[in-house]
């Protein structure tokens, strides 16, 4: 299956009809939506300054917090009460117990075992890019079968280590292993039932899959540069903010308080360190939402100029023209995309916290969490491809989300994309991979090494790290599947057909015709 550089002739679909220099641009035949170059207009402008506003204001204060911080914070308990001066001061005679360090073994292998997997992961994560593009159905149907197998090894070796040990055995009674070993085999059992139920959607998956993973080797920089952008931003935003809070909390002094017939010293914060950290986590968590965004931003610019501009030397400058916009014209909108999105999963997170609470009960109380539900739906649906849409026009948040709900209706198709399976197959994916290679880990250091059950340890840090760096690879092709998605209903809006073989694949996605009215 291979990519097509050359435009493909313009045809006309049923659902849109294809529009001429003579069509006016009415409501019925709206002006046809291309990507946007460079120089676009401003968007958001609002936004844009709130958010530079108040972190300047965050780093400010930090600054401040910084150089006033009290170094009485780490001597409180050197601190004793004067009756005389009804005050409490610091008594010489404490000295303070300096924590000893032993060396462990398990350093010895763990250390470099996190550091050859780090080395390696590059290898894996193109290795499996690579694959994905061009055996994306051999390595699927392969590897769906370990789906089921590898958590059932697991299982079943977990269970026999505990019952040979004699640590594990006497720690977990019989009856606690069996309950688990039961409960794990009845999560395997779900996962195959939903392996079963959805088994008629894997071919076109497993196609989606191919067409993605080849729109993302096509921009291998991608991979590379979103990485780099995710240090950065933890580098010189999120760790200073990090550590203005902890020095935010040396801005105090140790005082007297009675207890029991006794005054006691202890800290206490200047009032407005509080509010300070209500600011600083609000733009922490801001900040990640915009990051998030920014990326999808960042990947959906960037695959719509590979899909509809046959130029190579524009489509080699795609990248860094995407980071331009994202971070300059509409870096407004990606703070407003930011603030709408980390709103809601804040919603939502109290929401199911809320949930957990038996004690909340009555009409009301269910009223409003089935009206809050619906809200955050409603903003679900309207999000889902807005900052993708924004990232290929150039347009402003709120028209983004207007004119891309407006092409989804048109076209019939869903505005939440009906191939969630393809996440969840390259989810077991990196899973499988994960385990095997922990396996791996485990087999050669019990050949190697005398250690005991901190190979366990080893090897379940190890799959973690694995886990965590390929689930980010998934978010990529993720992106990379709504922004295909959203490019082909841009094609299908205008009649045109930009990748050809695209639209063999997408075209079989089912039609939506749920689209009467928007539920917001």
């Amino acid at each position: 299956m291979g990519s097509s550089d050359e435009p493909e002739p313009s045809i006309s679909t049923t659902e849109q009809p294809l529009l001429t220099s003579s069509t006016p641009y009415t409501d019925q035949y709206p002006a046809p939506i291309a990507y946007t170059h460079s120089p676009r207009p401003i968007r958001d402008l609002p936004f844009l300054l709130l958010f530079l506003l108040l972190s300047l204001s965050t780093f400010a204060i930090g600054f401040l917090a910084l150089a006033r911080r009290n170094p009485d914070k780490t001597l409180v308990t050197s601190f004793r009460y004067n009756p005389l001066l009804s005050s409490c001061v610091l008594s010489q005679s404490l000295a303070a117990a300096s924590p000893t360090f032993t060396s462990l073994p398990l350093l010895e292998y763990l250390i470099p075992t996190l550091i050859i997997t780090l080395l390696l992961l590059p290898a894996i994560a193109f290795s499996l890019l690579f694959l994905l593009r061009r055996y994306a159905k051999h390595l699927i149907y392969s590897l769906i079968p370990f789906f089921i197998l590898t958590p059932s090894f697991l299982n079943v070796y977990w269970f026999v280590a505990c019952a040979v040990g004699a640590g594990c055995r006497n720690a977990f009674p019989l009856t606690y292993r069996i309950v688990i070993l039961v409960f794990v085999f009845l999560l395997i059992g779900v996962i195959l039932w939903i392996i079963v139920l959805n088994w008629h959607r894997v071919e076109l998956t497993v196609q989606i899959v191919q067409v993605s993973a080849v729109a993302l080797a096509e921009n291998i920089a991608l991979l590379s540069v979103l990485p780099i952008l995710l240090f950065l931003y933890a580098l010189i935003y999120f760790a200073p903010i990090v550590v203005f809070l902890v020095f935010a909390t040396w801005n105090g002094k140790v005082v007297p308080r009675a207890h029991k017939g006794f005054y006691e010293c202890v800290w206490r914060e200047a009032k407005w360190v509080q509010w300070y950290f209500s600011l600083a986590v609000i733009m922490l968590l801001w900040s990640a939402a915009i990051m998030v965004e920014a990326q999808v931003y960042v990947i959906s610019g960037t695959v719509a100029q590979w899909y509809f501009t046959n130029d190579s030397s524009r489509r080699k400058k795609s990248l860094r023209s995407s980071l331009r916009n994202a971070f300059s014209p509409s870096f407004g909108t990606v703070c407003f995309s930011g603030m709408v999105m980390g709103a809601v999963r804040l919603v939502r997170t109290v929401l199911d916290a809320a949930k957990q609470n038996r004690g909340l009960g009555g009409c009301v109380n269910l009223i409003l969490k089935c009206c809050a539900d619906f809200l955050l739906s409603a903003f679900d649906f309207v999000n889902k491809f807005t900052i993708n849409f924004a990232a290929i026009t150039g347009e402003a948040y709120c028209s983004s989300a207007k004119m891309t709900y407006e092409l989804l209706k048109r076209n019939l198709l869903s505005a939440v994309f009906v191939e969630t399976i393809s996440t969840r197959l390259l989810a077991g994916i990196i899973f499988v991979i994960s385990s095997l290679y922990a396996i791996l880990v485990y087999a050669i250091l019990w050949a190697v090494s005398a250690l005991g059950t901190e190979l366990y340890l080893i090897a379940s840090l190890t799959w973690l790290l694995l886990m965590v760096v390929l689930s980010y690879f998934v978010y990529v092709l993720d992106n990379v599947v709504d922004a295909v998605y959203i490019c082909y209903a841009i094609d299908r809006d205008r009649g045109d057909v930009g990748k050809d073989y695209i639209h063999q694949i997408y075209a079989q996605l089912p039609k939506s015709r749920n689209h009467g009215s928007s539920p917001v």
